[in-house]
């Protein structure tokens, strides 16, 4: 897809990579602050533990060797123990060179401070301020002493009192913070610079991730357009297991679907169009020719049964088409109540007597009992058993054999059409109760269906919300299997009597 398109951010797979670079550069935005935050914290917590440890050494050192116990002695320590005491504080500069230790008076003025530090580095005292805040604390107290140095400083420091709790002074730890935010810098830099690099990483993979995933979308998108213009063969190519590779495989079988679907609906209407064009030519010819005289007069009566014949196909053809609308409409209305399914398969039977006797059929009624009740529309009902019991006579063979069988199981009725004859092939199974299919494609046998009545018989069975299932072997046997809910004796309607 290329980039310069002027709708590219309207594209699910741009739209992907934005919300992925923003979450990226916020993630490690976030990160960079709490992790240069946490460093710098540490950095001060492990140095003021350092200065805390230095000073405390110090200051054991003055008691224990210049005997400051008020103001007197301190002061003669510092002034004539000057060399000594300096020797120590410089020593402990060894571990902590970038440290600078202080001790002042009270006054401010410092007379010893570490001598690795330049005195041009420091001011001459210390503000009174300062050193007056410290009367009031005990330990180690962080200060601001940014007027005494030329740069920032971490700064600490620890009053020193006698044992009559004189004030004598202060010891001050400073370290300077610019080699500490130089390191908290360092640190950020390179997080900003692996945050880089892994987004550039990151957005590589995601680009072809991405675009791996976007691209049967796409591909589906395109094929919808061919779609509604009627070709229906393209076919999107399924990689993986995931989500998409599922969609795309669903996408695959909905167009195998539309495909045999366009195949059929191409079937119907050559079906169709013969069904309505060879009665409406027979009748038209009869009409004619009975109208010029061609037929005699005493043969009128014949040939006006075959055209009562011809007009009842095309109602019923009519009444198919009809029945089709308002069912994928929703329109058709179901009245359910109870009757007697057993009764009804012994009219079906009487009113195919005729049948049965011209194909010699072996028929046989199998019932549980003589009476079973299902909780049913009946009028839908009878519709599918006579279309299952007239279909099976049609497909049956001369002399075969022919049975109805109905029992009761688990609070259903199982109604069941068998007939040995033509069956369905393996092929022909899986499609009997599609709209317009015809497993008779020759028309040898069925002449007048056109491949709707097992499509309505499976709909008004569903609307039951019941099963109907089909058994064949090709070129032996059909069974077709249907259940309804089980019923209760009617109750009988009171008869009304003249008083």
């Amino acid at each position: 897809m290329p980039f310069w398109r002027k709708d590219m951010f309207k594209s699910v797979f741009y739209k992907y990579m934005a919300v992925f670079l923003v979450m990226i550069i916020v993630s490690f935005a976030a990160l960079s602050i709490v992790v240069s935050s946490m460093f710098m914290q540490y950095t001060v917590d492990t140095k003021k533990e350092m200065m805390l440890r230095s000073s405390e050494s110090i200051l054991e050192y003055m008691y224990d060797n210049c005997g400051m116990v008020d103001k007197q002695s301190f002061t003669n320590a510092v002034n004539f123990e000057v060399d000594d005491l300096r020797s120590f504080v410089t020593q402990m500069t060894i571990f902590t060179d970038d440290v600078i230790y202080m001790i002042a008076f009270p006054d401010g003025t410092i007379p010893i401070y570490n001598s690795n530090v330049p005195s041009a580095y420091i001011a001459d005292n210390i503000p009174i301020a300062v050193m007056d805040s410290l009367k009031e604390t005990t330990g180690m107290t962080k200060v601001d002493l940014d007027g005494v140095f030329d740069q920032k400083h971490y700064c600490y420091a620890t009053p020193y009192f006698g044992e009559d709790g004189t004030y004598l002074g202060a010891l001050f730890v400073c370290s300077p913070s610019e080699g500490m935010e130089e390191m908290v810098d360092m640190v950020v830099r390179i997080i900003v610079m692996t945050s880089l690099w892994v987004m550039v990483i990151s957005m590589v993979c995601v680009y072809f991730l991405t675009e791996r995933s976007i691209a049967p979308l796409r591909n589906m998108t395109k094929a919808s357009k061919k779609f509604a213009q009627g070709d229906f063969s393209t076919r999107i190519e399924v990689k993986g297991r995931d989500e998409i590779a599922q969609l795309s495989e669903s996408f695959n079988n909905m167009a195998q679907q539309l495909d045999k679907l366009e195949d059929t609906r191409k079937t119907f209407l050559v079906n169709v169009a013969h069904d309505l064009r060879t009665p409406m030519t027979t009748i038209g010819g009869f009409v004619d020719a009975i109208r010029d005289g061609t037929i005699p007069v005493e043969k009128q009566d014949y040939y006006l049964t075959l055209i009562s014949d011809e007009v009842k196909r095309l109602s019923r053809l009519v009444a198919q088409l009809l029945d089709v609308s308002r069912i994928e409409a929703g329109d058709r209305k179901f009245n359910f109540d109870n009757f007697d399914i057993c009764e009804m398969g012994r009219m079906i039977l009487i009113s195919f007597e005729s049948k049965l006797e011209e194909k010699k059929l072996d028929v046989e009624f199998d019932v549980e009992s003589d009476n079973m009740y299902v909780y049913a529309d009946k009028d839908a009902i009878h519709q599918v058993f006579y279309n299952i019991c007239h279909n099976a006579i049609k497909f049956s063979y001369e002399g075969g054999k022919y049975r109805i069988r109905i029992n009761r199981m688990d609070h259903k009725v199982y109604v069941s059409v068998y007939n040995e004859g033509v069956g369905m092939s393996e092929e022909d199974l899986p499609n009997v109760f599609d709209r317009f299919y015809k497993s008779d494609k020759s028309r040898g046998l069925d002449k007048t269906g056109v491949g709707m009545g097992m499509y309505i018989t499976k709909t008004i069975i569903n609307a039951h919300q019941q099963d109907i299932w089909v058994k064949s072997v090709f070129k032996e046997y059909c069974e077709f299997v249907f259940t309804l809910k089980e019923g209760s004796k009617p109750q009988a309607k009171p008869r009304i009597t003249d008083k």
